[in-house]
């Protein structure tokens, strides 16, 4: 099995931003209900930003090689302003809310096979023990040429025991990096987070 690690979770560096809009903030063509600043007669809650409303193209641009289906085809949204934190949650704040609530993320939890294997092809071999541990996928600092911008497996690695108090590995750590954004943070912990902290995930507009 080339990569028994893939279905465990996926994990790319995701960086919660908090935001106390709806979570469906997309229209899909401008119209008269649009918030705009002027409309928001509240204070700006402390550690956040007002963002105005916004008009734009949001799709693949026409002949883009690289685009996926899904990017296709390109078409007007608008996003209502919204309130959204200033920077990205850290990894002070993440730690509070673990410590306040004992939670365990995606990538330190034991893996379960019996669960693991109901998502992977019939008759799939269970990996060595060794191989069959928790983690994250790290950026793969070894490529040396890129050969194909198509194979987005080439900028990551799988690393046993990388998780948010570990971002490089087992022997790394977050000490002395209490402002950095936290990161190993599966969509399933960015809503755990969410809900401890009152917040909510912005949509991708």
């Amino acid at each position: 099995m080339k990569n028994p690690q893939i279905k465990i979770s996926v994990l790319f560096f995701l960086i919660l931003f908090s935001s106390c809009k709806n979570e469906e903030n997309t229209n899909e063509a401008i119209d008269n209900d649009t918030i705009t600043e002027t409309d928001v007669k509240v204070d700006t809650p402390e550690g956040m930003v007002w963002v105005e409303a916004k008009s734009f193209l949001r799709g693949a641009k026409t002949g883009d090689k690289y685009a996926m289906p899904r990017e296709k085809p390109a078409h007007q949204v608008t996003v209502d302003g919204f309130f959204i934190d200033i920077t990205e949650v850290t990894n002070a704040e993440y730690k509070k809310f673990v410590n306040e609530t004992g939670y365990v993320t995606v990538a330190e939890r034991d893996i379960d096979w019996e669960e693991m294997k109901k998502e992977l092809p019939p008759n799939t071999p269970k990996p060595h023990d060794s191989i069959l541990q928790p983690g994250s996928l790290i950026f793969n600092k070894n490529v040396k040429a890129v050969v194909s911008m198509a194979n987005f497996w080439q900028w990551w690695t799988w690393k046993i025991g990388a998780n948010w108090k570990h971002p490089s590995g087992p022997d790394s750590s977050i000490e002395g990096k209490d402002n950095y954004p936290v990161v190993h943070i599966a969509y399933e912990d960015a809503m755990a987070y969410c809900k401890w902290a009152n917040r909510r995930l912005p949509t991708e507009a």
